[in-house]
């Protein structure tokens, strides 16, 4: 049988779910501590209580023995379940209902304990009852419907039972408290009280899966972009799709490299090579966020821009060569800042039809553009070494700007033979 693939959003909600599974437990073993040693001090530091209330009153050790197999057992099933979060394994349903009706019988076994020493009927009416109430208000953090309603149909089903077994009931009475209806409407009470308990158990199911959720189409759009997308795009792609489809569209395709960096790499000390790429970058990353583009690659002293993917813009082109331009004067002024780490770039912009998708395996994809688009862009900013430019686009490019009533000046360097292309393609250079 083939093993089942991996789902991250499936595997954060059951870890989710088991560790509010855990905080339950951990409450519920502090609210059975309390009550023992509560009871042991009044057992034993309260005689004259201790004998007023009950007939002759109670061993000091019995809410020991009363409670104690209750608080060991949830100190066990908690440590079990720390094994099973710690190994990434789950906690068996069926034994989360076997835990729940184990649990809520402690309500039960007080009841009959104080039954032999108190009158049946004033048991009843003392507070082990609400006890039922405890367990049914933390059955909520089991995140699950029918654990929530179990819990309560448990407590209703003992207590009415109890009552059977310990009081003189009779179908009809003139003492209500010795009544089938009278015991059978606290019974209800308690089932509803499970219901209502699901209901809660349900809702903060269902926030726990949206925020899960959230989170991992997040991660996904994260993953598949690394961290060259800004927050304001991440936003945008959650709110049109988790999925990003393969499909040709066009693309303003944006290549800045660093003029002569490699040489700078020889006479400069690892750290400071970094330090200094990571400042400029996080300038021109800036300007691209601001002109509705992402990072798509880094390529050492250099990176690839993409305008109009993977959101569609009708003015991909207009914003590329506005973040040029930014790009151009956040240079002039960088070396105006720091003259003994001045630079220079050069910049090639091309808009076109490109493939758009994701590659990669399973365990890991990347988002890219593949065609000629992307290569011609590749080849303009490589040409800006022989032209001594900082920016050369195309003539589509030049075509968007002038369509756009953009009056920047622009200088046409005619056909040029571009690397790798049969036919000469017409370049104009802008800075």
């Amino acid at each position: 049988m083939a093993k089942a693939a991996f789902d991250p959003y499936r595997d954060a909600l059951r870890r989710e779910i088991l560790r509010s599974e855990l905080q339950r437990m951990r409450a519920l073993a502090a609210i059975l501590a309390v009550l023992m040693v509560g009871a042991l001090l009044g057992a034993n530091l309260l005689p004259d209580l201790n004998r007023r209330m009950f007939q002759g009153g109670i061993a000091g050790w019995m809410p020991l023995a009363a409670v104690g197999p209750f608080l060991l057992y949830e100190l066990a099933a908690l440590t079990f379940l720390r094994h099973r979060l710690a190994q990434d394994k789950d906690f068996p349903r069926p034994a989360r209902f076997a835990n729940a009706l184990i649990e809520t019988s402690l309500p039960g076994v007080i009841i009959v304990v104080l039954a032999r020493h108190m009158d049946p009927q004033v048991v009843f009416g003392f507070w082990p009852p609400l006890l039922y109430f405890i367990f049914i208000l933390l059955s909520t953090l089991r995140l699950d419907f029918w654990l929530s309603l179990w819990t309560g149909a448990v407590a209703a089903v003992q207590q009415m039972a109890l009552a059977l077994w310990l009081l003189p009931i009779t179908p009809w009475g003139d003492i209500p408290e010795e009544t089938v209806a009278y015991h059978a409407s606290r019974s209800l009470v308690l089932l509803l009280a499970g219901v209502v308990a699901g209901v809660v158990a349900g809702s903060l199911r269902r926030q726990f899966e949206n925020s899960v959720a959230a989170a991992a189409a997040r991660d996904r759009v994260t993953n598949l972009f690394g961290q060259h997308v800004s927050p304001a795009v991440v936003d945008r792609l959650l709110t049109t799709s988790s999925e990003l489809a393969s499909e040709m569209r066009t693309v303003c395709v944006l290549f800045l490299d660093i003029r002569g960096f490699t040489a700078m790499t020889r006479i400069r000390p690892a750290g400071e090579t970094v330090a200094l790429l990571n400042d400029f970058f996080a300038e021109m990353i800036e300007i691209v966020d601001r002109h509705s583009g992402i990072i798509n690659k880094f390529l050492g002293d250099g990176f690839l821009a993409l305008f109009g993917a993977p959101l569609k813009d009708s003015s991909a082109a207009i914003n590329a060569l506005a973040a040029a331009r930014g790009m151009l004067e956040a240079v002039d002024a960088w070396n105006q800042r720091r003259p003994q780490q001045a630079l220079r770039i050069g910049i090639g912009i091309h808009i076109g039809d490109a493939v758009t998708g994701t590659v990669g395996s399973p365990q890991r994809k990347e988002y890219t553009v593949i065609g000629d688009t992307v290569n011609l862009a590749a080849r303009l900013e490589a040409l800006t070494k022989e032209t001594g430019s900082r920016l050369l686009v195309s003539n589509s490019v030049y075509d968007a700007m002038q369509a756009s009533g953009d009056g920047g000046s622009a200088t046409d360097l005619g056909p040029m033979a571009i690397r790798g292309y049969d036919e000469e393609v017409r370049v104009w250079r802008l800075g």
